[in-house]
């Protein structure tokens, strides 16, 4: 196993990547030059990633942009050493690839406004793939993990095993993401480090504001305040900073917004369209950068898109309850709530108000009505049923018992209304953290048993640990192309 896959859930400070930007607006503006596309898609990378139900051209279009932290080029070819150093981006085997940056395009039916929801990459989420609880950019990872050891396993190296590999992660993100938003994902568009910083230097930059000069290590920022224009590794290091902003990675997803919405407005602007030199080296920059979904007609979306402009695509955050969640192995994350990220989702969609979250309710007894699945995260074989049939015994009604991916910490998810059963069986089992999840099913508790479970003995944690009720913060006004806001 190669050490870039050592320890694929640290933190990597600097090396946390916005080139989903790239992807989007190569994506969404194409429409003023649609003919680019018939030369374009031939060369792009695809892979099969998309559900078949899922694959159609009519209707509504959610497409998830994903900016791969990857020290691989599209086509699985590794990134010379010189150019990563360039671009503050670490070596080769720094640490495993991961969606650092996630961002969902909606486009209506009538090909009308489209609107971007950025997800913060520390969303603490349930992955898809039977993978546990943790932050949503290692969805990708711990499925792009497993696929490389089992495709070692059958002698597959070189280009061939990070392609397919990458595969299995972006079907696994795309995945999360449909059941953390209730979206069905139609498309997939993903771009690598070296391909930001191509398409950025072909456009000749873009226009940004900062209300205070600032300057960062990890991520090579140095800008002075007001109004400057970035390309390359500027425009890099622009997206990536989060080292020294007041909230953090709140802030960096704004600035990814406004460099998004600004370079939306620079690729459709009469200079880059009319400039055949900038306009071939976008293109030949989009070939060498961009992976999509297998299947996927982009000379035929481009035709739909036709009419959209910079000013046509705006950009939101999706809500979030806390910045500083702490997780029993993931350190500090993002703390969401699910139903209420649907609920905005599908306002700013439809037009709709959100409904209100329900009052908790208050069980009358901690076990009838409640259904404990047991997922087994210790590596014991046969742990899982044995204690699901432990907790039957005491009146809980038997759900899922599954092996899961190993996690060092026991940690109990329990749905609204539910705290007090998920205390009861945190008692019953020796007492472990227990953690509210919305988008379980009412009437649900799930528990994981990690590695420092030793039985109901022993106990896993002096006292449980409860983290605050979703408040559901208001998101910040949304970005589009349409000015140059100044920002942090």
């Amino acid at each position: 196993m190669r050490d870039r896959f050592r320890d694929a859930r640290r933190p990597r400070g600097a090396l946390r990547v916005a080139q989903a930007l790239v992807a989007a607006v190569s994506l969404l503006v194409f429409g003023g030059v649609w003919y680019g596309w018939t030369n374009v898609d031939n060369a792009l990378t695809h892979a099969d990633v998309i559900d078949p139900g899922a694959k159609t051209s009519s209707g509504p279009q959610n497409i998830l942009l994903v900016g791969i932290d990857t020290r691989v080029d599209a086509q699985g070819n590794p990134i010379p050493p010189a150019v990563l150093g360039q671009l503050h981006a670490g070596s080769a085997n720094d640490g495993a690839d991961a969606t650092d940056t996630m961002i969902v395009i909606h486009i209506p039916a009538d090909g009308g406004k489209a609107t971007g929801f950025s997800i913060p990459r520390d969303s603490y989420v349930q992955l898809a793939g039977r993978y546990g609880k943790h932050k949503i950019n290692s969805a990708y990872t711990y499925a792009e993990t497993a696929a490389v050891k089992t495709l070692q396993a059958q002698g597959v190296s070189g280009a061939q095993l990070w392609l397919q590999a990458a595969q299995a992660g972006a079907k696994n993100s795309i995945q999360t993401v449909e059941q953390f938003t209730g979206l069905t994902i139609n498309h997939y568009a993903a771009v690598n480090l070296v391909g930001f910083y191509d398409i950025s230097e072909a456009i000749g930059g873009v226009q940004v504001c900062l209300k205070h000069a600032t300057r960062d290590s990890y991520s090579g920022a140095d800008f002075p305040a007001g109004v400057q224009t970035i390309q390359g590794r500027s425009a890099l290091a622009f997206v990536r900073q989060r080292h020294g902003l007041p909230n953090g990675d709140l802030d960096r997803i704004k600035r990814q917004q406004v460099f998004m919405a600004a370079m939306a407005k620079t690729v459709t602007s009469a200079g880059t369209l009319t400039n055949p030199a900038k306009l071939d080296g976008l293109l030949g920059a989009i070939k060498k950068s961009i992976t999509v979904d297998q299947d996927w007609d982009l000379f035929g979306f481009a035709q739909r898109l036709r009419g959209i402009t910079g000013g046509d695509i705006q950009f939101l955050t999706i809500p979030v309850v806390s910045i500083s969640l702490r997780t029993p192995e993931d350190g500090d994350a993002v703390e969401v709530d699910p139903q209420h990220v649907r609920a905005f989702i599908a306002q700013q969609i439809t037009g709709t108000p959100a409904p209100s979250s329900p009052a908790p309710s208050t069980p009358t007894s901690s076990a009838p009505g409640v259904t404990v699945d047991v997922f087994n995260a210790n590596g014991a074989t046969g742990l899982a049923a044995h204690v699901l049939d432990t907790l039957a015994a005491q009146g809980y009604a038997k759900g899922e018992a599954v092996t899961v991916a190993n996690r060092r910490h026991s940690t109990i998810d329990y749905a609204r209304g539910e705290e007090t059963a998920a205390r009861a069986v945190a008692k019953a089992l020796g007492g472990m953290s227990i953690v509210p999840d919305s988008a379980l099913p009412s009437g649900h508790v799930r528990v994981y048993l990690g590695r420092d479970y030793a039985g109901a003995e022993s106990g896993t944690t002096p006292q449980a640990y409860v983290q605050p009720a979703a408040t559901g913060a208001p998101p910040a006004d949304p970005v589009t192309a349409g000015g140059v806001p100044c920002i942090d």
